[in-house]
């Protein structure tokens, strides 16, 4: 079954941003498309302020006036729902209640014909839940845009356990053909991104509530260090604190209070105190006017070893090794690694430096430095360290000297297990695979999901194979020694993948 034909009806339920949002996508595309609201009057409101939009659209050049006043001919507020009759497709952005929207349904299956797609744009609901009163729920498909719906690519089209194989083929089909990358996935707690996405906040947040570093520093070392477009307490201000609070505390409970899901009590106490983010001034940080922007710690200006003794094969240190070299700090390579450790560095003073392997730098016994993993270590701009108590402030500074003379910024935090941007991609990685191997998704299309409904620098796939599963397994484990608590146990799909990548190894040795 092909995409619906241009010609036929969408029909767009909830007034809404979100609502208003998948209506101009519609438009754009060249549907007629109706627009319905239970509050009356609000419906013409609402294709006035689509209207408006595009006319912004017309006047930065992005849609020619012929187009615009086509889409706004097309545009037609419904008064009654049984001016839906005729709709192909049914998108319903209602309030996220389930009786709310079981209603709905229920009083469209009375009107629209029988070839009429009813999809639902729940971000935390279960697919299978709306439509499971239905007399036809095969019918019934999830088409989960990302807001703003006219800019973000990416929509998840979500098959509930009754859902028809063409009703969500057609959905996928017609998302495609109105220019949006659709990825498939079955109707589980979140989805893909949202389910995915969790330690991307969690992590950030335990690290603050550790008070390891503030939410400056950790929001700069992820983006600097870890690639990512935004640091977890500035998006989470973006998004509201309440509407990440919840889609959190859902997961949580529709996962049966999985550990590795628990919600944040330093975000709860956000939420109740009224510090919702942007939206109300006032969130992580500031938005009042004239509010200093704000500022991560960031070590001052250190004196830079001139030599570093290199011991056996530092694990993920090659590039790190590379760029020392360049800036003129003589390397002394030296075979003899300490006995069960794959290698590391040492500063002229004998003090340790070694990528974080999840465990704290206190737990080696000696005096070490470790450092946070970073997407590309020759493009990063920051550099996070973490030291034991046993480690000289004169030591703790040459190693910041270190990495300022490698052209980064350098951010000194608590010693705490895994750092930051390590135990982050850590925990992606094994929800993404543990989500591929429940069906959630395809690899592809979870890589997909993350890399454009969040703006992650690469699928957590893609960045798990490059790190390799035994490394992410290793990790963990050393994580869950920490925290017991089963929030890091490793997902079985990551033990698999480390055992068949060790067979591998084993082979070619």
């Amino acid at each position: 079954m092909t995409a619906i034909e241009r010609s036929r009806v969408v029909a767009v339920v909830g007034t809404g941003t979100m609502g208003q949002g998948i209506a101009q996508v519609a438009l754009v595309a060249g549907h007629p498309v109706r627009l319905y609201d239970a509050l009356p009057g609000r419906a013409l409101e609402a294709a006035r302020a689509v209207g408006a939009r595009l006319d912004r659209l017309t006047e930065k050049g992005r849609l020619d006036a012929g187009a615009r006043d086509s889409a706004k001919a097309r545009l037609l507020p419904a008064a009654e729902l049984t001016d839906l009759a005729d709709a192909a497709l049914v998108v319903e952005a209602v309030l996220e209640r389930l009786t709310v929207k079981q209603e709905l349904f229920a009083a469209l299956e009375d009107i629209v014909g029988e070839d009429c797609v009813l999809a639902t744009n729940t971000s935390s609901l279960s697919v299978t839940a709306v439509a499971g009163p239905l007399r036809h729920p095969g019918r019934v498909v999830g088409l989960h845009f990302f807001n703003p719906a006219p800019l973000m690519p990416l929509v998840e089209v979500v098959s509930g356990h009754a859902t028809d194989e063409p009703a969500a083929t057609r959905a996928r089909e017609t998302a495609a053909a109105w220019g949006k990358t659709p990825v498939r996935c079955a109707d589980t707690p979140g989805f893909v991104v949202n389910r995915v996405a969790r330690p991307f906040y969690a992590e950030a947040l335990r690290v603050h509530e550790e008070r390891a570093a503030d939410p400056a520093t950790i929001d700069a070392v992820l983006r600097e260090s870890g690639g990512f477009r935004m640091g977890p307490f500035e998006l989470t201000d973006l998004i509201g604190q309440d509407v990440n609070e919840a889609v959190t505390r859902s997961v949580w409970e529709s996962f049966f209070q999985d550990a590795r899901f628990t919600p944040s009590l330093a975000q709860r106490r956000l939420v109740e105190s009224g510090r919702l983010g942007r939206k109300s001034g006032r969130g992580w940080f500031s938005y009042e006017d004239g509010a200093p922007a704000p500022v991560p710690h960031t070590a001052p200006p250190a004196d830079p070893p001139s030599s570093v003794v290199v011991r056996g094969e530092p694990a993920g240190a090659a590039t790190l090794l590379e760029l020392i070299e360049e800036a003129g700090i003589e390397l002394i390579r030296k075979e003899d690694a300490p006995p069960g450790l794959p290698g590391r560095l040492e500063l002229p003073c004998g003090t340790a430096l070694s990528l974080t392997d999840g465990a704290a730098a206190d737990s080696s016994g000696e005096p070490l430095i470790h450092f946070d993993l970073a997407l590309d270590f020759r493009t990063a701009t920051r550099t996070a360290l973490a030291a034991s108590a046993s480690v000289p402030d004169e030591s703790l500074r040459t190693a910041v000297g270190l990495f300022q003379a490698l052209g980064k910024r350098v951010s000194v935090i608590a010693d705490v297990p895994g750092m930051i941007v390590a135990r982050t991609v850590a925990m992606l990685v094994d929800f993404a695979l543990d989500a591929e191997a429940r069906g959630v998704a395809s690899a592809e299309d979870i890589d997909t999901a993350m890399r454009l409904g969040v703006n992650y620098p690469r699928g957590p796939l893609d960045w798990g194979t490059e790190l390799g599963a035994g490394r992410i397994l290793r990790l963990l484990e050393r994580l869950h020694e920490e925290y017991p608590t089963g929030r890091y146990a490793a997902s079985r799909a990551l033990r698999r993948l480390a055992a068949a990548e060790a067979v591998r190894e084993g082979a070619g040795a």
